[in-house]
C-alpha cells in the first residue's frame, strides 16, 4: 500500500480533530470529507485539505476510491456507516462506542468477518500517557496479578445535550452505562487476556430536568460492576448530568504486587506503589518518576507530535496504530472483538438497571 486514501465523515465536528494526526503520518491523503452541514463543509474541506466534499456518505463511498474512512459521527450512525464501508472492503477507524444495540453489534461483527478491510475502534483513552505507562508496568509484571480496577467518566453535559441533540437520546436518554468505553478500555488492557463475562448496574436516581422540564432517563451517577472471566472485578461509574467539575480520567488498579491511583483534581499527582520499587506498601511514588523505566518507545518517539493532538495524544496514537495495521506492520490493537469487549458490557448494563440491578451475562463476540 502506498499513500492511504482517506475519507472523513463528520468532518465539520469530531472528524476534523484528526487532521494533525493524519498530517503527521506523511503518507495519508484526505481524499474526501462528508458532513450534513453543507454550509460549513467547504471550510472543513479546506481545513483538512480534502479534494472532494459530500453531504451523502453513500455517495462518498461510491464516488471515491478510498482505502479507509474515519467515522466521527454521532453514536447511532457508527454501525450503519462502518458496515457500508466494510462491505466495500474499505477499512474503518470508528469513534466510540462501537454500537448502540446488541443486534447491530452482531451486524458489525458479521461485516468484519466478511470484509478484507480493517476495523478499529478509536478508543483514545487507552493511549493517554499515564495509561500506557501503567499498561507497560502490567505487561512487565510489576503489579503481579491484577484483580481489581475502577474507572470513572464524570463529565457534565446538560448544555451540550441541547447543542448536539443526539446525546439527549443516546447518552442521557437511556438508563445504564451508555458511554463507558473511556473508563473500561484502559482497565481491560490492564487485565490482559480477560473479558467481562457478567455485569450488574444501578443508578443514583433523577435530580435534574432538561430545558423542556423532562427528567433525564439516565441516572445522574450510574455504576456498573463487571465480573471478569478469571474472577477479577471492575467498577465503572459514568455521570454526565451532575453539576460538578469534570473528572473524566479517574482510574484505580490493584494487583498482588502493586496498585495505582490516578489524580482526581488539578495539582494532584498520578501515584503508584510497586513492591519491586518499595518492598513495603507505606508510601506512594509519583507515576512520572517511573516514566524513564516504563514509558513505551512509541510514546518517547512521538511525544512532541502527539502533544499537538487531542485527548492527551490519544488521537495521534490511534491513527498511528490504524495505519500500521493497514500496512500489515502490526495487529490492530482495538479490533472488532476488543471493541465488543469494551462496548457490550455497557449495553448489557442497560438491561440490568431495568431489572433492579440483576447480574446478567455478557456475550462473547468471538462465538457469534
Amino acid at each position: 500500500m502506498g499513500t492511504i486514501r482517506l475519507g472523513i465523515v463528520g468532518a465539520c465536528g469530531r472528524g476534523a480533530s484528526f487532521r494533525t494526526a493524519c498530517e503527521a503520518m506523511g503518507d495519508i491523503a484526505i481524499e474526501a470529507v462528508c458532513d450534513l452541514q453543507a454550509e460549513a463543509l467547504g471550510l472543513a474541506a479546506a481545513r483538512l485539505g480534502a479534494r472532494r466534499q459530500f453531504t451523502d456518505y453513500a455517495a462518498m463511498l461510491e464516488g471515491c476510491d478510498l482505502d479507509a474512512v474515519i467515522i466521527g459521527t454521532p453514536m447511532q450512525f457508527h454501525v450503519p456507516m462502518a458496515v457500508q464501508a466494510l462491505r466495500r472492503d474499505i477499512s474503518v477507524l470508528c469513534e466510540v462506542t462501537a454500537g448502540v444495540s446488541i443486534d447491530e453489534c452482531r451486524d458489525l461483527v458479521a461485516a468484519c468477518r466478511a470484509s478484507r478491510g480493517v476495523y478499529m475502534m478509536a478508543e483514545n483513552y487507552t493511549y493517554m500517557r499515564p495509561n500506557v505507562i501503567v499498561r507497560e508496568m502490567v505487561r512487565r509484571g510489576a503489579f503481579g496479578q491484577t484483580y481489581y480496577g475502577e474507572g470513572e467518566y464524570l463529565h457534565e453535559l446538560k448544555a451540550l445535550n441541547e447543542r448536539t441533540t443526539w446525546r439527549r437520546t443516546w447518552q442521557t436518554g437511556i438508563a445504564g452505562v451508555t458511554y463507558g468505553t473511556h473508563s473500561l478500555g484502559p482497565l481491560l488492557q490492564w487485565h490482559p487476556g480477560e473479558r467481562v463475562t457478567r455485569v450488574c448496574c444501578a443508578g443514583s436516581g433523577h435530580h435534574y430536568r432538561d430545558p423542556r422540564g423532562n427528567t433525564y432517563e439516565n441516572d445522574e451517577s450510574t455504576v456498573m460492576l463487571c465480573r471478569l472471566g478469571g474472577g477479577g472485578l471492575l467498577k465503572i461509574r459514568v455521570d454526565m448530568l451532575s453539576d460538578r467539575p469534570h473528572a473524566m480520567t479517574n482510574y484505580q488498579l490493584q494487583g498482588t504486587d502493586g496498585c495505582y491511583e490516578s489524580a482526581r483534581a488539578p495539582g494532584e499527582k498520578n501515584r503508584v506503589w510497586l513492591r519491586s520499587h518499595a518492598p513495603e506498601p507505606t508510601a506512594w511514588t509519583d507515576l512520572d518518576a517511573l516514566a524513564t523505566d516504563f514509558l513505551p518507545a512509541m510514546w518517547r518517539e512521538h511525544a512532541e507530535t502527539a502533544a499537538k493532538t487531542g485527548h492527551g495524544g490519544g488521537d495521534f496514537f490511534e491513527v498511528l496504530d490504524f495505519v500500521r495495521a493497514l500496512r500489515g506492520e502490526a495487529p490492530v490493537p482495538v479490533g472488532i472483538h476488543e471493541a465488543m469487549d469494551m462496548t457490550l458490557p455497557g449495553l448489557i448494563s442497560q438491561q440490568s438497571i431495568l431489572q433492579d440491578g440483576a447480574w446478567l451475562e455478557v456475550p462473547d463476540s468471538r462465538t457469534w
